[in-house]
């Protein structure tokens, strides 16, 4: 196991998996162009020169060239798992090789994650790199004498999010936090194409079911909400939508779903999805009216958006019938099939999203890393959007790696838009 300067070490399944993780990183990597220019740059300035870091992160093959970027710049990085079962364990041993610490364990107990959480933090790490913000959570909480060190953080979904600003709107977030999963670059592409893919890979993987001719319905129509029904939508399923904001259910209307609340889709649908980022979405009432033979999944950050200890209370027998897939029976011999132990189920049962899209999301973490470093004297203690200039510039070089060109604004274009005399009568 390698070490850091603390001493903190390694905790991953299998080091004689790196050489198999080695391979499936290089493969990643050739779809990440903006974190390769990124790396580049980094590797040249060394801008994160004595820098501690300490990412709690899912663990896959794009998160390990997201670490390599780190690396380059100069950071020293502990990494942990922001989820029990997504971690990728060719990939954690493959970062172990490459000199980085790593905890993280595909199938650890609450109490192995928890550990490997705080190992983490044992680093006194000056920035934070989080996905569902239980680092932040953490030095709110148990490990507030490490404040200290903290120049800020930031934060990659929304659920996290979601925590930070009930910090900041209670005044008690000690350090400032950026919300890498506000940027376009990353809700617009990761959450709506990258959820809306790797949901549908984990679902199909984990049952093989045929997709065209179901009732599908997704719950939540956020931006992973959109991307899910448009998926389900192409693969032929017949799509309900369920929300509680009117807007987000008049757009999904408008968008041709059929919009109704949970408990009548709970009657009709054959697969439910949870994307909402709250708990209790599909809860034991829900369950108690499923037609025999449904799957239900959750791809939000947490296990919290099915009520299964409610499930566990009705069902009289559970087994597992396939990787991933858990069998509920109930008295009157229906049965739930409930995906990935009710954790996110692209994750879990699938490989995330795919690392094309995953390029931008953290680029965003990196370049936010950066402007931490450069400007964190100038910051309150808020919850900061990444600068849109850093935005801008990462969807400019994705679209040169693409092959796209686009216009540019004429002269006369500029002063029309900054204008009010002109195209008066």
């Amino acid at each position: 196991m390698v070490s850091g300067k603390l001493n903190l070490k390694s905790d991953v399944k299998d080091i004689g998996l790196a050489a198999d993780g080695a391979r499936r990183v290089e493969w990643a990597a050739r779809q990440m162009p903006v974190l390769k220019q990124i790396r580049e740059r980094f590797g040249k300035e060394r801008p994160l020169k004595g820098i501690r870091m300490a990412a709690c992160l899912h663990v896959t093959t794009e998160t390990a060239n997201l670490m390599q970027v780190m690396k380059a710049g100069g950071a020293e990085i502990v990494l942990c798992a922001s989820n029990p079962l997504s971690t990728q364990d060719d990939a954690s041993a493959f970062l172990v090789k490459e000199g980085i610490t790593v905890c993280a364990i595909k199938g650890e107990s609450k109490v192995v994650y928890a550990k490997h959480l705080n190992t983490a933090l044992d680093l006194k790490p000056h920035i934070t790199m989080d996905d569902g913000a239980d680092l932040v959570s953490e030095l709110h909480g148990r490990r507030k004498n490490l404040v200290g060190n903290m120049l800020g953080g930031a934060e990659e979904t929304t659920t996290g999010v979601i925590r930070l600003r009930s910090l900041e709107a209670q005044k008690r977030l000690l350090f400032p936090v950026i919300g890498v999963n506000d940027a376009d670059t990353k809700h617009f592409f990761d959450n709506r194409y990258g959820t809306g893919q790797s949901t549908i890979d984990g679902i199909l993987r984990a049952t093989n079911l045929l997709m065209a001719g179901s009732t599908f319905v997704v719950c939540g129509y956020g931006q992973c909400g959109r991307g899910l029904a448009v998926r389900a939508k192409g693969m032929g399923a017949h799509v309900i939508v369920t929300e509680i904001n009117p807007l987000r259910a008049l757009e999904a209307v408008m968008d041709g779903y059929v919009v109704m609340p949970a408990a009548e889709a709970a009657k009709v649908g054959d697969v439910f999805v949870t994307v909402t980022g709250n708990a209790g979405v599909i809860r034991t009432e829900h369950f108690k009216t499923m037609k025999d033979g449904v799957v239900v999944a959750n791809s939000g950050h947490f296990d919290v958006e099915l009520d299964m200890e409610g499930l566990r209370k009705i069902a009289k027998r559970r087994r597992e019938v396939r990787p991933f897939v858990e069998e509920f029976t109930l008295a009157d011999g229906r049965k739930i099939n409930v995906l990935a132990e009710g954790r996110l189920v692209n994750l879990v049962s699938a490989e995330g999203h795919p690392a094309m899209v995953m390029d931008m999301s953290f680029a965003n973490q990196a370049l936010s890393a950066e402007y931490l470093v450069k400007h964190h004297g100038e910051l309150e203690k808020k919850v900061y959007a990444v600068p849109k200039d850093i935005d801008r510039e990462i969807a400019r070089i994705k679209l040169n790696a693409m092959g796209v060109k686009i216009d540019q604004l004429t002269p006369y274009q500029k002063k029309y838009l900054s204008s009010w005399e002109l195209g008066t009568i």
